[in-house]
């Protein structure tokens, strides 16, 4: 017999997964008021950026940044922002890392 604790996780997954559904299936006649329209335009840059810059401003062991990483992104931002493309934004923010620390070591 499984482990009581992995029924619950199941319950809750089903759960998660129907609440979340439900807005799909039925959301579609749901009309939301002109603010909540347009605040809603503003939440995945606000998740991009709880997502990406803790990466970005790491600290080191010894207190400082970690300064080729908060580089590499400044740099891939300008690329992301310059062509739009998300190759030429990749490779050009892995690129500089890897040559920041090998020049900078670390």
């Amino acid at each position: 017999m499984p482990d009581p604790v992995w029924w619950v996780v199941l319950a809750i997954g089903a759960g998660t997964f129907f609440w979340r559904g439900s807005f799909l299936v039925f959301g579609r006649g749901l009309h939301m008021p002109d603010l909540v329209r347009r605040g809603l335009n503003y939440v995945p840059p606000a998740v991009f950026a709880a997502l990406v810059l803790p990466g970005l401003v790491q600290f080191q062991a010894e207190g400082g940044i970690d300064a080729p990483r908060l580089a590499a992104g400044l740099l891939a931002a300008a690329v992301a922002w310059r062509t739009q493309g998300t190759i030429a934004t990749l490779v050009a923010g892995m690129v500089t890392l890897w040559a920041l620390r090998g020049l900078l070591g670390g």
